[in-house]
């Protein structure tokens, strides 16, 4: 049985939170300016002033609470039936360091059309922390299709990016009866070899962008090895969750397109329940098949997809792969969406251009079913 849930913050959760900002014991400022060794002290202390005394924790308390969510099995979701008799079910798993949060500006327009699921992620939100080892990509898969007939559907769109495009495709492996198709912003695929002597200008730069962003990859390294290190400093801290956290957001997004509350709403959903170290735990799981993959070694590591597959690739997404990289492991490609902007938080970023990307790859994938 589902149990319907509401985020609380109590007023204790507030004062505490307020202390340890207040109390926060900085470090020097980085002597190279901007963005080169991580995020600047000016950005965090401003962004943390913020946070201690002026964001309303009242209105985002309601905020967190705008759409119905509900628990099950140790797994936090929210839960939009639409009211169309004939609408698809829609399943939609974010990332790291997302949550469902960066969904929530896009599920009403969803709900119009579709039945929306958006879990929080084993050990994300307000989902129960895995206390076994074993909770990679696949073992979520499979508690997703549990979900989903837990929720009485038989079928559905599995839609995901970041760790949601792992999860979505590994449930297409595993599950491939229950899914119409899926929507991956991006498909997870290694760049084509064969094709580096005849590269396009987009695939030329989407490979520039790609070795250019390699001296921010530090993070996936340490979360992959060293989760429960890193984590003490990201449950106890709300400045380094704060700093560990953002700069992704500044290095991932197509411009300022978040607000501060934007960022901080994301942020509440690692600091209420202290998911710092159990969110991180997924990269140990799960990311050394995530470099497989990439390397394109190892033919085992990508496994080819053969259930319907639409794409939308954002303009500031890294990866960014062409179709003809796309299609050597996801062999029934009905879809292709460029558009014009956002990065790696579509949906949180570009809330109107997702909903089409959604849209038209859904109607795609139904237009053979």
């Amino acid at each position: 049985m589902s149990e319907t849930f509401r985020v609380a913050i109590s007023p204790e959760a507030v004062a505490d939170l307020r202390a340890r900002l207040r109390q926060t014991r900085w470090p020097s400022a980085s002597p190279v300016p901007g963005w080169a060794q991580g995020t600047p002290l000016s950005y965090t202390q401003s962004l943390c002033d913020y946070w201690a005394a002026s964001y309303d924790f009242t209105a985002a308390e309601a905020r967190l609470n705008r759409h119905p969510q509900f628990r099950a099995s140790g797994i936090h979701f929210v839960h939009v039936r639409s009211a169309r008799a004939d609408a698809v079910p829609l399943l939609m798993t974010h990332g790291w360091p997302g949550s469902i949060v960066e969904f929530f500006d896009v599920i009403g327009p969803l709900s119009s059309s579709f039945h929306v699921v958006c879990p929080s992620l084993p050990g994300y939100g307000f989902s129960d922390a895995p206390t076994v080892a074993g909770w990679g990509v696949e073992r979520v898969a499979d508690a997703w299709a549990d979900l989903m007939t837990h929720l009485g559907y038989a079928r559905f769109v599995a839609q995901g990016h970041d760790w949601g495009t792992s999860v979505s495709t590994a449930i297409g492996l595993r599950h491939p009866s229950r899914v119409i198709g899926l929507h991956l912003v991006p498909p997870l695929v290694a760049p084509d070899p064969a094709t580096f002597g005849s590269l396009t200008p987009v695939e030329q730069k989407a490979l520039d962008d790609l070795a250019a962003a390699a001296d921010g990859d530090g993070y996936s390294f340490v979360q992959a090895t060293r989760p429960q290190t890193i984590g003490y400093g990201l449950v106890d801290s709300p400045a380094a969750l704060c700093a560990w956290i953002l700069e992704k957001f500044h290095a991932w997004t197509d411009g300022d397109a978040l607000s501060r509350d934007q960022l901080l709403d994301n942020l509440m959903m690692y600091w209420l329940p202290g998911a710092g170290a159990s969110a991180s735990r997924l990269y140990w799981e799960s990311f050394p098949a995530v470099q497989a993959i990439f390397r394109g070694d190892d033919p085992d590591a990508a496994p080819p997809v053969s259930v319907p597959v639409g794409c939308s690739i954002f303009p500031r997404e890294n990866p960014r792969p062409s179709r003809r990289w796309a299609a050597r492991r996801f062999t029934d490609i009905r879809y292709w969406g460029s558009p014009s902007r956002g990065g790696h938080f579509a949906a949180f970023e570009q809330p109107e251009l997702f909903v089409e990307e959604v849209r038209a790859c859904v109607s795609a994938l139904l237009a053979t079913e």
